[in-house]
C-alpha cells in the first residue's frame, strides 16, 4: 500500500466513511439522486450526463459528502432503470444498455420481460456492488499499473473492441464487417482534430462537431423497433404467462445459476471503466462479445432471448461505475463525461484528487465507495418493487404504445446537439436501421464502429506522432494485439475444421442468377458506393486527415465485391428451411444472426412496405408539424393524430394518454430539465410567445 496506509487503518476509514453516509440527512441525498437517476434512465436520450449537469449547481451550498453521495447516487443508477426501455421496446435508455437490447427485447416478445427484469437487476447490483468493491481496494495497487497506460494501450484496447465484430456479425462476417467500416467511416464525419480538415460536412455547420451518438443510437433501434410494432399491428408481448414475481425469482436464479459470467463480465467493466477515453458506450458490448465467445452453444441461442446476453451486458455496465471512479480518485483524470462532471463537484468543494485521497482524505474516498453501493441496491430495489407492473407494458396495444414512446424518442434525441437537425439524423438512421433489419444485416456492428472510430483515429495519430513505429514494441501494447488475435483467429479456424469435417464430397460451384434479384444484392452495392465516393472525395485532404477514410474506402470496397461474388458463386446447401423467402438472405446462409430478428407472421412484402412508407410518414409529419408549432406542443397534436387516425382509438382513451403524458414532458423537460427549445415558425408569426416563460416553447 502507498502512503503508509495499512489495512487496519483502511478498516477503520472505511467504518467511519459508513458512519458518515449513514447520516440520515445524507441518506435523503442519495435517495433523491437514485431516484432521479432512475427517471432519467428511463427516458431514452437523456443518460446521466443530464442529470448529473442539472444537480451540480445544487451542490455548492451543500456539505462534500453529501453533495458527492447524491451525485454519485444518481449516475449509479441511470444504468439500472435504462434497462427497461431496453427490454419492453427495443429502444436503448442510455448508450450503455444497448446490448441488453438483443436479448432483452426478445424475451419480452415471449412473454417474458419479468424474466429479464429480475436477471437484470440482480446483475446490476451485483455488478455495481463489484466495482465498489475494486474501488476499495484496488486504487493504491492499481496506481502504477494505470500510469503505464497510454494512447498506444487504449489504441490496442479499441483495437480489440473492434475485433468483437467477428463475433456480433454472427454468420454475416462480411455484413458485419462492411457495418462496422461504415461505422468507422461515419464517425469521421466533421472537423478533424488532427489537422482542421472539415470532412463531409456538406457545408452544414451541425456536421462540423460530427454526428451525436445519440439520435444515432436510437435511430438505429428505437425506429425499427416502433416501425416494427406498427407493421404488425401487435403488442410486444401476446402472452402473460411469465409476468409476476413468478417470472422475476427464476431471472434472478439464472443470475445465481451463471455467478461466474457476471463475475467475468463485473471484471471488464471495471477495468475497461477505469481507463479514461474507453466510455460506457464500449463496455457492454465487450462484455457481450466475450459472453457470446465463451458460454456453451451461445452462436445458436444469443440474439433469441438467451438471458445469458441480459447478464453480460448489465453486470458490466453497472461495474463500471465503481471502476471509472479509480482514475478520478487517484489522478484527477475523469474515466467518463460523467465523472468529468464529478471532478467539477471536487473542485467546487475544495477537494484535491491524487494521492492526497489515499491517505489524509480516505475517509472521503471510502464515503464515496458506500455511495456507489448504496445507490446501486436502493435503485435495484425500487426497480424490483415496480418490474411486474412495468413489465405489464408489453401488453399495451401497439396503438397507444407507438406513438408515445416514438415522442419520447424525438425528444430525447433533440438532447444530441440541440438543434433541428438532430430529427433529421434520427429518421435517416432510423431507415438504414429498419432496412438492415428486414435484410438481416447485423446492426450492432455499425454501432460498434461508430462508437469506436473516433477513439481510433485518434490514439493511432497520438501514438504514431510521439513513438513513430517505437509504440508496437510496447509490452502491454503487445499483450493486448495478441489477445485480440487469438480471439479473432480461433472462431474462424473452428469453422472451418466444422465446414471440412460436414462436407463428404466435392461441392459444385455455380452462377446463382436469382441472387441477382435478392434486395441483398442492391443493399451491398449501395455499400460499396459509399465506400468508393468516400475514397474519391477524400483525395485532396491533408494526409493525417485522409488515411483512416482511404483505408476505410479501399477496405469497404473489396469487402462488398468479395460478398457479392461469394454470393453470386456458391453452392446451395440442403435443408435451408425457405431461408431464400427471407430478404436479404440467399439460400444455404447460415442463419445465426446477433441481432433482433423481425417477424411479420404471413405479412405480405407488400403489406409490410406499405406500412413502413406510412410509418415514415407520421415521423416526417411530427417534424413538419413541430417546425410549425414547437417541438414540445407538437407532441400532444401527433399523439392525438396518430391514435385517432391511424389507431382508431376512442377519444377518452385518446385525450386522457395524451394529456397525461404531455403534462409529465412539460414538467421534466420545460420545467426541471429547462431545455432551450427550437424557434418554430409560429413563434416568428406571434413573438409575444416567446416573452412568458411558461409558454416559451415556441
Amino acid at each position: 500500500m502507498e502512503s503508509g496506509v495499512g489495512i487496519d487503518s483502511m478498516l477503520t476509514m472505511a467504518l467511519q466513511a459508513l458512519d458518515i453516509i449513514s447520516d440520515p440527512s445524507r441518506i435523503i441525498f442519495l435517495i433523491s439522486g437514485v431516484l432521479m437517476g432512475l427517471v432519467i434512465g428511463v427516458i431514452p436520450g437523456l443518460g446521466g450526463l443530464v442529470g448529473l449537469s442539472l444537480l451540480l449547481p445544487f451542490t455548492y451550498a451543500m456539505d462534500p459528502y453529501a453533495a458527492i453521495a447524491m451525485m454519485l447516487g444518481l449516475g449509479s443508477v441511470t444504468v439500472t432503470s435504462d434497462t427497461i426501455p431496453a427490454v419492453l421496446f427495443g429502444v436503448p435508455g442510455t448508450s450503455g444498455s444497448a446490448a441488453t437490447i438483443l436479448d432483452g427485447y426478445p424475451l419480452a416478445r415471449k412473454g417474458e420481460a419479468s424474466r429479464a427484469f429480475g436477471a437484470a437487476f440482480t446483475a446490476s447490483v451485483l455488478g455495481g456492488l463489484f466495482g465498489a468493491l475494486l474501488l476499495a481496494v484496488s486504487v493504491p495497487v492499481l496506481r502504477p499499473f494505470m500510469l503505464s497506460f497510454s494512447q498506444p494501450e487504449m489504441f490496442a484496447i479499441c483495437i480489440f473492441g473492434l475485433s468483437l465484430v467477428a463475433v456480433l456479425s454472427g454468420s454475416s462476417v462480411a455484413k458485419g464487417l462492411l457495418a462496422a467500416a461504415l461505422g468507422i467511416l461515419i464517425s469521421t464525419i466533421g472537423d478533424d482534430q488532427q489537422t482542421g480538415t472539415i470532412r463531409w460536412a456538406f457545408d452544414t455547420q451541425y456536421l462540423w462537431d460530427g454526428l451525436p451518438l445519440v439520435p444515432f443510437a436510437l435511430g438505429i433501434f428505437a425506429i425499427p423497433e416502433l416501425a416494427d410494432l406498427m407493421i404488425t399491428r401487435k403488442t410486444v408481448s401476446g402472452d402473460t404467462k411469465n409476468f409476476g414475481k413468478k417470472g422475476q425469482i427464476e431471472g434472478v436464479k439464472d443470475v445465481f445459476k451463471n455467478w461466474f459470467l457476471v463475475l467475468r463480465c463485473g471484471v471488464i467493466g471495471s477495468v475497461l471503466g477505469s481507463i479514461p477515453g474507453i466510455g460506457a458506450s464500449v463496455v457492454d458490448w465487450v462484455a457481450y462479445g466475450h459472453a457470446a465467445r465463451t458460454e456453451k452453444d451461445a452462436q445458436k441461442t444469443f440474439g433469441k432471448g438467451d438471458i445469458r446476453g441480459v447478464i453480460a451486458s448489465e453486470s458490466s455496465n453497472n461495474a463500471k461505475e465503481g471502476g471509472a471512479l479509480v482514475p478520478t480518485i487517484a489522478f484527477g483524470v475523469p474515466g467518463s463525461a460523467s465523472m468529468a462532471l464529478l471532478l467539477g463537484a471536487f473542485l467546487i468543494h475544495g477537494i484535491v484528487p491524487g494521492p492526497k485521497m489515499l491517505s489524509e482524505n480516505l475517509d472521503l474516498t471510502y464515503t464515496m465507495v458506500w455511495s456507489v453501493a448504496f445507490a446501486n441496491i436502493f435503485g435495484a430495489g425500487l426497480c424490483f418493487i415496480f418490474a411486474n407492473r412495468l413489465a405489464k407494458i408489453a401488453i399495451i396495444r401497439p396503438g397507444i404504445l407507438v406513438p408515445v414512446v416514438l415522442a419520447i424518442v424525438f425528444l430525447g434525441a433533440f438532447q444530441g446537439h440541440k438543434d433541428w437537425a438532430d430529427l433529421y439524423v434520427l429518421i435517416g438512421f432510423g431507415m438504414l436501421g429498419w432496412l438492415m433489419k428486414r435484410l438481416r444485416w447485423p446492426r450492432p456492428p455499425l454501432v460498434l464502429g461508430f462508437v469506436l472510430g473516433a477513439l481510433i483515429e485518434r490514439y493511432l495519430y497520438i501514438s504514431y506522432s510521439r513513438w513513430e513505429f517505437e509504440w508496437l514494441s510496447r509490452p502491454v501494447v503487445i499483450i493486448i494485439l495478441i489477445i485480440t488475435f487469438i480471439s479473432v483467429i480461433s472462431p474462424v479456424i473452428q469453422k472451418f475444421r466444422k465446414r471440412r469435417k460436414s462436407q463428404n464430397k466435392q461441392i459444385k460451384i455455380s452462377f446463382q442468377k436469382d441472387y441477382l434479384s435478392n434486395p441483398d444484392f442492391l443493399f451491398t452495392l449501395v455499400f460499396g458506393l459509399v465506400f468508393t465516393f468516400a475514397l474519391i472525395t477524400s483525395e485532396e485532404w491533408e494526409m493525417d486527415a485522409k488515411l483512416i477514410p482511404m483505408l476505410l474506402g479501399i477496405f469497404g470496397i473489396i469487402i462488398s465485391f468479395s460478398h457479392i461474388s461469394s454470393c453470386l458463386f456458391k453452392s446451395p446447401l440442403k435443408n435451408t428451411d425457405n431461408i431464400a423467402s427471407v430478404p436479404g438472405q440467399q439460400t444455404g446462409e447460415e442463419t445465426t444472426h446477433f441481432d433482433i430478428q423481425a417477424d411479420y407472421g404471413n405479412l405480405t412484402s407488400k403489406v409490410i412496405y406499405s406500412r413502413a412508407g406510412r410509418y415514415l410518414l407520421w415521423c416526417i409529419s411530427y417534424v413538419v408539424i413541430a417546425q410549425l408549432i414547437g417541438l414540445l406542443p407538437a407532441i400532444l397534436v401527433f399523439v392525438i393524430s396518430y391514435m385517432r387516425l391511424e389507431a382508431k382509438e376512442s377519444w377518452r382513451v385518446t385525450l386522457t394518454i395524451s394529456s397525461i403524458m404531455w403534462g409529465l414532458c412539460y414538467l421534466l423537460f420545460h420545467s426541471v430539465l429547462k431545455v432551450l427549445w427550437p424557434l418554430a415558425t409560429i413563434g416568428s408569426w406571434f413573438p409575444v410567445l416567446r416573452s412568458i416563460r411558461e409558454f416559451n416553447l415556441f
